[in-house]
């Protein structure tokens, strides 16, 4: 079996959500914390057509959920933004 992003890549397009859970749904993610199939993540976009691969491997990206990142919240780059629930206690001196 192919791996999944070759398999997105190798369909067909113009291609939509639908035609590519029809295809591709019982795939499975392998994720850091967990694994997902591909109609799972997909499931939870709108009806959209994609144009080329590299639109549908963005949505599957963007779609995942939390247990593709390591520490929900965490960033050592960034600032926390303001009002985020990820925010530290404020620490008083």
């Amino acid at each position: 079996m192919l791996p999944t992003g070759t398999a997105i890549d190798d369909h067909e397009y113009p291609a939509t959500t639908e035609e590519l859970i029809e295809a591709h749904g019982d795939r499975t993610l392998e994720l850091p914390n967990g694994s997902e199939t591909v109609a799972d993540v997909l499931g939870r976009l709108e009806a959209e057509t994609f144009d080329s691969p590299e639109d549908a491997r963005l949505a599957v990206y963007s779609a995942v959920s939390n247990k593709a990142v390591g520490r929900v919240g965490y960033s050592d780059r960034d600032p926390t933004p303001v009002g985020s629930p990820y925010k530290p206690d404020a620490v008083s001196f």
